[in-house]
């Protein structure tokens, strides 16, 4: 239904992006999605991310590299954590990964919606073309 870009895990209240890029706050970069379960399932939404990110990177995707980068699934409930655990698991035992999988599952915490320049970045960038469904 709806994604927001923003910061979770750390101790600074409502950090900003720039505190957040000095890997002093203990935030990490996140995105929260809001979803319908009757429209998509949890299952579908973690395969997609398990098919959109490189689960061997520990501290980074790509050129974002840092500790604010941590590769993470953040669960809400103890059926998301076991999903999010068994797709891990069987991504690992699939040998499509080179190396172990270091992407960490983590419970969720206080979410601080990053700042208004961040939402929807890569449309704002024209890098992807918006949905319109």
């Amino acid at each position: 239904m709806s994604t927001e870009s923003g910061y979770t895990g750390g101790h600074v209240p409502e950090a900003t992006y720039k505190q957040v890029c000095t890997g002093t706050t203990g935030h990490v970069e996140a995105v929260r999605v809001t979803y319908d379960p009757n429209r998509v399932s949890y299952n579908d939404l973690i395969k997609i991310f398990w098919e959109n990110h490189n689960p061997s990177q520990a501290n980074g995707q790509g050129v974002n590299i840092g500790s604010q980068y941590l590769a993470a699934v953040f669960f809400h409930s103890p059926e998301q954590e076991a999903v999010a655990i068994a797709t891990r698991n069987a991504l690992q035992e699939s040998g499509r990964v080179q190396g172990p999988v270091t992407t960490q599952i983590l419970a969720a915490t206080d979410f601080v919606v990053a700042e208004d320049y961040h939402q929807q970045y890569y449309e704002k960038q024209g890098l992807v073309t918006p949905r319109k469904d």
